[in-house]
Order: structure tokens, then C-alpha cells, then sequence
């Protein structure tokens, strides 16, 4: 992709296993217009994203292995533009205080974020 001189915005993509599959369905139908940023993602999310997409995506750990705290880094350095995090609310996570760390960073840096289908579609559009 060609870069006009502007900086890119830096679109982070993060789903907890069950949601995973929403998540790369959702990125499959939008990847014309995620092609145009800078991709980043959580490991195994990432990888997903990528392979049903083409996508280039930068992975960063898992989530329960620090990549939700990397995601986080970006957030506090102001280097995050958007975060799609389908989490699932119905299962239990042990490392939920990482989850909650990082929704409270995007709401501290007034970052746009989506946690569900609907709210991504919403995001995306305006994005």
C-alpha cells in the first residue's frame, strides 16, 4: 500500500478464543478498508487475521502472555488509533485484569473501541 504522506493509523485487533472466528469474519468483509492501516493484533488473532485476509498484521504475544499489555504500551505512547477486542463476556478469563486494564487505557486516552459486532460496524464506518 502506498503511503500519501500522512502517517497511518494504527488499528489493534484482539478476540478471546471463542470470539475469534466473529472476529476474522468481520476483518474478511472489511479488509478493503483495513487495508488501509497499520495492523496490529494479539498472536494468535493476528495469525488468523491474516490468513483469511491477507492482511499484513504485526502480532504481538498472546493476550494472556503480555499482548494485551503490548496493545496497552501502544494505547499509554498514544501510537494506537482504534481497537477491535471482541471479548467474551460469558467466559471466565484469567487474565481479565489485563482485559480490564487495557478498555481502561482506550477510555484514559479517549481511543475508540469496539467490543462487539455492531459497535465495529459503527466504528468502522466513521473511521
Amino acid at each position: 500500500m502506498k503511503n500519501s504522506g500522512k502517517a497511518l493509523k494504527t488499528v489493534a485487533l484482539v478476540a478471546h478464543d471463542n470470539m475469534k472466528p466473529a472476529l476474522v469474519a468481520w476483518a474478511a468483509r472489511h479488509a478493503d478498508k483495513l487495508e488501509k492501516y497499520k495492523l496490529v493484533a494479539t498472536g494468535t488473532t493476528g495469525k488468523r487475521v491474516e490468513e483469511a485476509t491477507g492482511l499484513k498484521v504485526k502480532k504481538y504475544k498472546s493476550g494472556p502472555l503480555g499482548g494485551d499489555q503490548q496493545i496497552g504500551a501502544l494505547i499509554a505512547e498514544q501510537k494506537l488509533d482504534a481497537l477491535f477486542f471482541f471479548w467474551d463476556p460469558l467466559e471466565p478469563m484469567p487474565h481479565d485484569p489485563d482485559v480490564k486494564a487495557l478498555l481502561r487505557l482506550c477510555n484514559v486516552y479517549n481511543i475508540s473501541v469496539a467490543c462487539n459486532e455492531a459497535t465495529a460496524e459503527m466504528v468502522i464506518k466513521c473511521f
